[in-house]
């Protein structure tokens, strides 16, 4: 199987995304890094939404973008090339469907974990500031962009209540607005681009990247077997 990936850079520093896999991805210090870890990202991205993953995985990049953000650290102001069409209702709601599965299985990783306020991870800062440690900082880190993702594309809403509720408070909001399928790009914060598609994309994306962490900080933490290996890490 050939996967299209997307390949965000500064400098070395690479994320590769696979475009039709949204929050499927990769980091590396280089291309060629980052390339070699998207097969098992794959199978794990598929065992995640209960299907079989191919015999072979072949990653090949269709579109670059070079960024001054700081990649290392995840930061990033992507917008691929599919992300600034229409979509139809039935993409729509299969899209929304994984955003929302995947903040309820970040609500059932978050929930196994023995105790949310205890870490063996170090310090660290990175361009929003402190690294979470914890589980509870994790958990509210990846919350609480739900009012910014959603905000970029002018529907405003708050970060109450679970992961779950206050994402599935913004879709509502959203499909309350009119012409919301056709997918306007929107000029947001710092000058990025935004569209619901990449908003789409980005929720599982954030999710992904902070289940990983949490995922692994909890084994580090509490042991290999104290933690559901919720996403199929």
């Amino acid at each position: 199987m050939i996967v299209k990936c997307i390949w965000e850079h500064n400098g070395n520093d690479t994320l590769l995304y696979a475009w039709a896999f949204p929050g499927a991805f990769t980091r590396g210090e280089s291309r060629e890094t980052a390339l070699g870890k998207m097969p098992a990202e794959m199978n794990s991205y598929l065992k995640w939404c209960n299907k079989a993953a191919p015999d072979i995985i072949v990653p090949q990049i269709i579109q670059e973008h070079s960024s001054e953000l700081n990649i290392s650290d995840a930061d990033t102001d992507v917008i691929f090339e599919s992300e600034k069409h229409p979509l139809s209702e039935e993409e729509y709601f299969k899209l929304k469907a994984i955003a929302l599965k995947s903040a309820k299985d970040f609500q059932k990783l978050y929930e196994s974990i023995p105790d949310k306020n205890i870490s063996c991870l170090p310090a660290r800062r990175t361009f929003y500031g402190d690294v979470p440690r914890t589980a509870f900082e994790m958990y509210e880190h990846t919350k609480n962009v739900n009012d910014y993702y959603f905000g970029e594309i002018g529907v405003y809403t708050d970060n109450a209540g679970t992961i779950f509720e206050c994402r599935k408070k913004g879709f509502d909001l959203l499909e309350d607005s009119e012409n919301y399928l056709n997918n306007r790009v929107f000029n947001g914060s710092y000058n990025e681009q935004w569209s619901l598609r990449k908003v789409l994309r980005r929720f599982i994306w954030h999710d992904r990247i902070h289940a990983k962490a949490m995922y692994k900080m909890a084994r580090k933490t509490f042991g290999e077997n104290s933690v559901e290996n919720v996403f199929g890490f």
